[in-house]
């Protein structure tokens, strides 16, 4: 490679970082003055006469009606039944759309919608946006967006909040193959890494206990600690300070 070629190569590479962090601070900007909100995710495959369907929409109408706006990847299938409860409650239904070369088509339930060519800053927001994650079945976006809100609250990088996964006919299998798999054969998790989700088929049941966690009336996690510097921080970005070290089960004071 020439040395004109190098030169042009990272000049491209510069502009790329340019790209990325623009895209991060258009979409904080114009989620600036959301208010609590909550991330719901779920399968763009999802035909609108199923029981899934219908179990999101009421979802986003019942997170609407208790003061939440939602937050979907802003396509078809589950996005759009949470998005469209949403909007029909007068809530807050904001699209997360990212640029796909198939199967993202933007839903028209949606009070903002914002583009990302990335998917990691469109996580980040999600991230960032949210005060509680409601998982309903999906592939492998769907289980990307669960393990990245476990990971945070795990590692201790996130405060912890509400990960609540609807339709436990389908998340009880996964859920057996972790406690059986990677718990007890293995032993890459530990038990209380299990307590971190909830698992239920009750829309109302979910909405209930994500307001009772914002309110206070509930901890979630107790077997996490919480640090002072907490509600002034933002999430999603690792940045919650004197973290205690993790000891098999519990922890142990002093800095990381």
């Amino acid at each position: 490679m020439s040395s004109d070629e190098v030169r042009q190569a990272q000049g491209a590479e510069s502009w790329r970082a340019l790209r990325i962090m623009s895209e991060f601070v258009d979409a904080t900007d114009a989620m600036a003055n959301l208010g609590p909100a909550v991330a719901v995710f779920g399968s763009a495959r999802t035909p609108s006469d199923t029981r899934y369907w219908s179990m999101a929409e009421a979802v986003g109408s019942g997170l609407a009606k208790a003061g939440f706006a939602v937050i979907t990847g802003g396509g078809p299938g589950i996005m759009e039944a949470a998005n469209k409860g949403a909007m029909a409650a007068g809530g807050r239904s904001v699209g997360l759309n990212i640029l796909l070369p198939r199967e993202q088509k933007p839903n028209p339930y949606q009070t903002l919608s914002l583009d990302f060519r990335y998917f990691f800053i469109r996580k980040l927001m999600f991230v960032k946006s949210s005060v509680a994650t409601v998982c309903l079945p999906g592939g492998f976006g769907t289980l990307d967006e669960l393990f990245e809100a476990l990971t945070l609250m795990q590692t201790l990088k996130a405060t912890p909040k509400p990960l609540v996964l609807m339709g436990r006919a389908f998340w009880e299998q996964m859920v057996q193959w972790l406690r059986n798999g990677l718990l007890a054969q293995h032993g890459y998790i530990g038990e209380i890494d299990l307590n971190l989700m909830h698992i239920t088929d009750d829309p109302e049941e979910c909405v209930s206990l994500i307001r009772d966690v914002h309110q206070g009336k509930r901890t979630w996690a107790p077997h996490l600690p919480r640090f002072p510097e907490d509600p002034g921080t933002e999430l999603g970005e690792g940045t919650r300070l004197g973290l205690r070290r993790r000891t098999g089960e519990g922890f142990v004071a002093g800095m990381e």
